[in-house]
């Protein structure tokens, strides 16, 4: 089986164990699957949840396109080959209950190929970003150690490079460098070699792709039935605005989607269902909110302040 096949069997079985847990923990809502083609090659299957006991509005999505590479490409993807192809599994997921963070992961595997269909180019990434309206440090650590521990597995330098990557990457530049969220790993253009090879790479993909419910889940468990109040769904609404900001104007994955003639629906799928855009909104300095901004603002590094037996069971 070649690289592009075990790929896509992957990314097919992760979107499966995803959504059952997403589902179970939810406890009424449903993901619904809509099956696409593009014209131009390939097709996704895109699947939606909302409206239930946890989750307002969730896509777990799967794509394999694939086509020629032209003009627009070359220019403002900086893409040299006669072929591309891209599958990959990209989710976010918003919920109801202010106190349960949205999350956001992505793993995905590029090949390029000559006039005689030769791979001649293949680069894979991904990763995974929480994003809470109020800040639980307990929840913080809980994340980032999880997968600090998979990328140890594989690569000690891995965590802190892309952590930092991850920091660095979901950002708002034009609103002072605020990051959307308190971040996790991230990683690009990480081509196979004689050190990490095609199945180092893959492997480390399917580690942290299913690390995702380890994650997530146990955090969704320990909040989703917390008492909230109107005035902290309308700052979950001004936090999403951000969400909506970072992902319609930095994101390189929402815009490669677009420039490929991807599907709209399925790419825009990411946003949440309502968001509030006030003018100047500041929360006021010490509040909960605003120990959240600061967070934003400044990213910490979580790991070096976890002690024994405070994490997520």
């Amino acid at each position: 089986m070649s690289a592009k096949e075990q790929w896509i069997d992957f990314i097919h079985e992760l979107q499966n164990s995803i959504c059952t847990a997403l589902e179970q923990v939810d406890g009424k809502a449903k993901f619904v699957e809509d099956e696409w083609t593009r014209a131009e090659g390939g097709g996704g299957k895109t699947r939606v949840i909302g409206n239930g006991n946890v989750f307002e509005k969730g896509g777990v999505n799967t794509s394999v396109v694939f086509g020629k590479v032209n003009d627009k490409m070359r220019w403002q993807l900086n893409i040299d080959a006669d072929k591309w192809f891209a599958c990959g599994l990209s989710l976010v997921i918003h919920p109801q209950n202010p106190f349960v963070p949205t999350v956001h992961c992505n793993y995905r595997m590029f090949e390029l190929y000559n006039e005689k269909d030769e791979v001649i180019d293949r680069w894979f990434g991904g990763g995974t970003d929480l994003t809470p309206y109020y800040l639980f440090e307990e929840d913080a650590k809980h994340f980032h150690l999880t997968y600090k521990n998979v990328c140890d597995g594989f690569d000690a330098a891995f965590y802190p490079k892309f952590k930092l990557d991850c920091d660095d990457y979901f950002v708002n530049e034009h609103r002072n460098r605020e990051r959307r969220g308190i971040g996790g790993i991230f990683y690009d253009h990480q081509k196979p070699d004689t050190a990490k090879d095609v199945d180092f790479w893959m492997n480390f993909a399917k580690s942290c792709g299913y690390a995702f419910i380890d994650a997530y889940i146990p955090i969704v468990e320990k909040r989703k039935n917390t008492n909230f109040t109107e005035a902290n769904k309308y700052w979950q609404e001004i936090r999403r605005g951000r969400y909506v900001e970072f992902n319609l104007i930095h994101d390189r994955g929402t815009i490669f989607g677009l420039k490929t003639n991807g599907r709209t629906e399925s790419i825009l799928v990411s946003l949440p269902p309502t968001v509030r855009f006030d003018y100047n909104y500041q929360p006021e300095v010490g509040s909960e909110e605003d120990k959240l901004l600061q967070v934003c603002l400044n990213p910490v590094d979580w790991i070096p302040l976890i002690t024994k037996g405070e994490l997520i069971k």
